[in-house]
C-alpha cells in the first residue's frame, strides 16, 4: 500500500525538484547562480538558504545535499564571480584596446550594476575580518590579481626609477577599490579617466 507520505514524495520526484537530476553538476551550478543573485540583492548576512532554494527551484533539503552551509555557498558564489571577472578581463584584453584602458573597461562593466557591486563590495569589506568565512578567499584572490597585474599587457611588469613593480600593483588595486566607493557615493562624477591616467603614469615601455 502506498502511504500518503509516499504519494507526496512521488509528487515531489515528478515535479523535478528531486531525483537523479538534482545531483548533477548542472543543478549545482543553478544553485550557485541563485546564491549569487540572492547575495547580490540582499547581501550575505540577509540572504537565506530558503530564498536561494526557491530561486534555484529546489527544496531546502535538496540544497543542503549540495551545500551544507551558507558559508559553503558563499565561497562557491565568489569562485564563480571570480571566473566571470577573469573571462571579462580576457575578452577586453583580446579586443586589443590600449593597455591603459583595460582596467577602466573592466571597471566600467561593474559600474553598470551598482547595486550588485555595492553588495559584493560589502562582502569584500566584511572579509577583512580574519574570522570571516571568505577571508582566505580574498587573500588568495588578491595574490592572483597581483600576478595578473604584473603582466606586460597591463604595463606594471617592471620596476621604474620611482616605483617597484610591486608598488605599481599596490597603487592600482588601491585606486580600483577607491573608485568603486567613489562611484557608489556619487555615480554622476566621472572617475574612470583617473585610472587611465595612473596606468599611463606607471607604464612600463613595451619591448621593441
Amino acid at each position: 500500500m502506498t502511504t500518503t507520505s509516499e504519494q507526496e514524495t512521488g509528487k515531489k520526484v515528478s515535479s523535478g525538484r528531486r531525483g537523479p537530476y538534482a545531483t548533477t553538476p548542472a543543478r549545482r551550478a543553478e544553485i550557485v547562480r541563485a546564491a549569487s543573485a540572492s547575495f547580490a540583492e540582499h547581501g550575505y548576512e540577509r540572504a537565506s538558504l530558503r530564498d536561494i532554494a526557491a530561486r534555484a527551484n529546489v527544496t531546502h533539503a535538496a540544497l543542503l545535499r549540495h551545500f551544507a552551509t551558507k558559508d559553503d555557498l558563499l565561497l562557491a558564489a565568489l569562485a564563480e564571480r571570480d571566473a566571470d571577472d577573469a573571462e571579462l578581463a580576457k575578452r577586453i584584453v583580446q579586443s586589443k584596446v590600449p593597455r591603459e584602458l583595460v582596467l577602466s573597461s573592466v571597471l566600467k562593466e561593474e559600474f553598470a550594476r551598482p547595486d550588485h557591486m555595492r553588495n559584493w563590495l560589502s562582502i569584500t569589506i566584511a572579509a577583512t575580518n580574519p574570522e570571516h568565512p571568505a577571508h582566505d578567499f580574498f587573500i588568495a584572490r588578491r595574490e592572483r590579481m597581483r600576478d595578473y597585474f604584473t603582466s606586460k599587457r597591463l604595463a606594471t611588469a617592471q620596476d621604474s626609477e620611482e616605483l617597484t613593480a610591486d608598488d605599481k600593483v599596490t597603487m592600482v588595486m588601491a585606486m580600483i577599490d577607491g573608485l568603486r566607493i567613489q562611484f557608489l557615493l556619487d555615480p554622476h562624477r566621472k572617475t574612470l579617466h583617473l585610472l587611465e591616467t595612473l596606468m599611463r603614469f606607471i607604464d612600463t615601455p613595451e619591448e621593441a
